[in-house]
């Protein structure tokens, strides 16, 4: 059970962003999260869009730093990711 955070890399609104996501289940995403005032708005169906300035913080909470490749690689194993598809199927 992990919570992952890959580097800030994706840019966009003046930043650049992370990802974080759970390798376990979406309810530890979630409970991380809350106990990081991470708003819910930024969760996008499997993972949470996280600027840059967070990263440090989010790390030292216990977010496990990863490539964006691992990043991929272990949400796809835990079956939580949503594939280009599904998020095109609600607009995403």
């Amino acid at each position: 059970m992990t919570v992952l955070i890959d580097q800030p890399r994706w840019p966009a609104h003046d930043t650049l962003w992370s990802h974080l996501a759970s390798d376990f289940s979406l309810d530890e995403l979630h409970a991380f999260a809350q106990g990081q005032d991470i708003p819910r708005r930024a969760f996008d169906l499997d993972h949470y869009d996280i600027p840059a300035h967070r990263y440090d913080e989010l790390v030292a909470a216990g977010a496990e730093p990863v490539t964006i490749r691992q990043f991929v690689e272990r949400l796809a194993a835990s079956g939580l990711r949503v594939s280009q598809r599904e998020r095109r199927a609600v607009g995403r």
